[in-house]
């Protein structure tokens, strides 16, 4: 779906500044919502725990519960509205919504009507229910999606992992427009299409679209600096128009192009090029006929990435559903102006004896309430509701929208896809769980644990020579590395000698778990509804028995008995596969190099020595960045210009290797190793 924030461009041609600068873009696309920004694989959900059907939720007799319903019965209006069931904590069991909320409550409080086990074990822990009346059913349909997604409820269909999509932007407010990746508001003048699956496909998509249509993706104050063509007017990603390689007419002919390829018009814009490319090769001008040549490979290859696009299916979103094992996997494919812009994995948390029509009728109310729909939503199953949603969707986007169950036809098709890929997704993550339950179950026998660990963290510390000192804790669990709960903790104390890696260790460990111990009420509010511990099993950290002992005293000063820990220590010449394990009162543990345990081990520990590198490396480059070039030794005045003068911006000095760096007139070989080794050192 593509849209403009604005109504036309500002098509004043700007000139631009002359000095000299770099000869590739300062940034790459950026990603305009940081705080959404990850890796490009974004299907790292984690399989939810199942939801038992018997066992009991709350205390008191199915009696209690009834009693409670029957005495929001005699208050209940007869109008639409949404209803909510509280335990005796006040944590709410579930959001419910009714054409008639009295009628609804009253099948509730029937105590002889037969009802599953679910709803029996909600009735006996319900000791209060809350009402809120709305106009029209639509408005509850709306409500209820909204409180499920902020309250989680423990009786309801959860919708997990739900990040915001990402876009493609051509930015409006610049005489040369520029391509890039965009999240969270749309608020930049300049024409949005999306949404795209995931961040990767964006970033493919993008670097496909500079290949075919040369638009820069430099920023606005790098396009004003320039002096000479940057590098990717070199490998033909971009038409240079900063130095007017290429004049604004030109320009905003390959814009208009990109625009209308993005809008579907593909086969026109392919039918422009080609016939370009013909008219060149007449004229015997072959180079700029294989530029045309080479652009329309370039589309291709974007058009052989998407998969399958449809003929008929201008705009929709395809939802399958695939149920096995106890789990639910909903599979999504996003498709605009006919082209295929990828598809997700969601795997919802809901108790097993929900139906496939019940989970996605309640995922599909929950998925749309931050998201604009597409005009036409295509389902594998048909839900109750279908109607109801169609109405209420129409009213939020301001346009019709149609939610159907296609019997035939090319829609039957894409479902029937996007259903397969369901199947399969589910599978590879149900085999993947079982891999890393045998994993944690195997670590539990060699290390002697209670069980098998359902949560363990691991921590590393990185720093130079004392500064920019930073902790982190990575976390694993039954699905992997589960990346939302991973941590930084900048070094914080004053008295810490530079390079006391215990006494850094000694005040990660604390913050961490007395925060675990006290918790601040806000806190606990956020996490008593989690379905993964807070709480971990084994603590790993990287060392010897020397930081093994250090650490048992600190948890030895906060109280703590029922987490177990274990240090690992590095082979001879810091040798993988030949690492030594160490536990409390045990001999040292040493594993055959290819023990499937020692692996895991491993992974786990360099995981949580990439991430703190990570977390160091913005740490000091923001310090770089703030101090400049003054605490480099030996680099004056002079030498800070010739520098700045030379490469155009600090951070192509950071880029720039010892070679460059001594072409610099005015830096001596030894002054370009220590320039190069402030930028590049290595942490300890």
């Amino acid at each position: 779906m593509a849209h403009d924030s604005t109504d036309t461009p500002d098509d004043r041609a700007r000139k631009p500044v002359r000095g000299t600068a770099p000869d590739v873009p300062a940034e790459t696309p950026p990603d305009l919502d940081p705080a959404t920004s990850g890796g490009d694989d974004e299907d790292d959900s984690r399989l939810p725990d199942i939801l038992e059907e018997s066992g009991a939720v709350g205390e008191g007799p199915l009696a209690t519960g009834h009693e409670a319903i029957e005495r929001a019965v005699r208050l209940a209006p007869i109008s639409p509205g949404v209803y909510r069931m509280l335990n005796a904590n006040a944590d709410v069991l579930y959001v419910g919504k009714a054409k008639n909320v009295k009628k609804r409550l009253s099948n509730y409080a029937r105590q002889n009507a037969p009802q599953p086990a679910r709803i029996l074990r909600m009735i006996a822990a319900t000791v209060t229910v809350e009402i809120i009346s709305t106009n029209t059913e639509t408005e509850a349909l709306l409500l209820e999606a909204n409180l499920i997604k902020q309250l989680r409820p423990r009786f309801n269909v959860q919708l997990r992992d739900d990040k915001s999509f990402p876009y493609i932007l051509i930015t409006g407010d610049h005489w040369a427009p520029q391509i890039l990746k965009h999240r969270g508001a749309q608020s930049r003048p300049g024409r949005y299409f999306g949404p795209f699956a995931s961040a990767g496909a964006v970033n493919r998509t993008i670097t496909a679209l500079q290949r075919a249509f040369l638009i820069r993706s430099c920023t606005d104050s790098f396009f004003e600096s320039r002096t000479r063509p940057c590098l990717l007017y070199q490998i033909r990603r971009c038409a240079g128009p900063c130095t007017r390689e290429i004049d604004f007419g030109g320009y905003t002919t390959l814009v208009r192009e990109a625009s209308d390829f993005l809008s579907g018009k593909s086969h026109a814009v392919k039918q422009e090029l080609a016939g370009e490319m013909e008219k060149a090769s007449g004229e015997l001008e072959f180079e700029r006929a294989a530029l045309y040549r080479d652009r329309l490979a370039a589309l291709s290859a974007i058009q052989s990435q998407q998969g399958i696009n449809p003929r008929t299916v201008e705009e929709a979103d395809v939802f399958a559903i695939h149920q096995e094992g106890g789990f639910s996997c909903v599979e999504v494919f996003f498709f605009r102006t006919g082209q295929n812009w990828g598809n997700r994995a969601y795997f919802p948390r809901a108790e097993k004896t929900y139906t496939p029509e019940e989970v996605l009728g309640s995922f599909l109310a929950q998925f749309y309430d931050d998201k604009p729909p597409p005009r036409n939503i295509l389902l594998s199953h048909e839900i109750e509701e279908s109607e109801l949603l169609a109405n209420a969707l129409s009213i939020k986007a301001g346009h019709k929208i149609e939610v159907t169950t296609p019997k035939r036809g090319e829609k039957k098709e894409l479902v029937t896809h996007a259903l397969t890929n369901a199947r399969e997704a589910l599978g590879r993550k149900l085999a993947d769980t079982a891999t890393q339950s045998r994993l944690l179950d195997a670590i539990a026998t060699t290390l002697g644990l209670p069980h098998s660990p359902k949560r363990i963290e691991v921590y590393d510390n990185s720093h130079i020579q004392g500064t920019n000192a930073v902790g982190a804790m990575i976390v694993a669990g039954p699905d992997g590395f589960v990346k939302n709960q991973y941590r930084k903790f900048n070094i914080k104390s004053e008295g810490i000698t530079p390079g006391d890696d215990f006494a850094m260790m000694r005040e990660v460990l604390e913050r961490r778990f007395k925060r675990l111990i006290n918790p601040p009420e806000e806190g606990a509010a956020k996490t008593k509804d989690d379905d993964f511990p807070q709480w971990p099993d084994l603590v790993i950290i990287d060392g010897g028995r020397g930081q093994l002992n250090a650490v048992r005293e600190i948890f030895a000063n906060l109280g703590l008995t029922q987490v177990s820990l274990m240090s690992v220590a590095k082979g001879p010449d810091r040798d993988a596969g030949r690492e030594t394990l160490f536990m409390p009162e045990r001999e040292a543990i040493k594993l055959e190099p290819r023990d499937p345990v020692l692996y895991f081990i491993q992974r786990l520990r360099d995981e949580a020595h990439r991430f703190v590198i990570g977390s160091h490396r913005k740490l000091r480059k923001k310090d770089i960045r703030e101090a400049g070039l003054q605490e480099i030794p030996g680099i004056g005045p002079s030498r800070k210009r010739a520098l700045l003068h030379h490469f155009g911006t600090l951070k192509e000095i950071e880029r720039a290797s010892i070679g460059d760096l001594g072409k610099v007139p005015g830096v001596s070989a030894e002054s370009a190793r220590r320039i190069f080794e402030y930028f590049h050192p290595q942490p300890g």
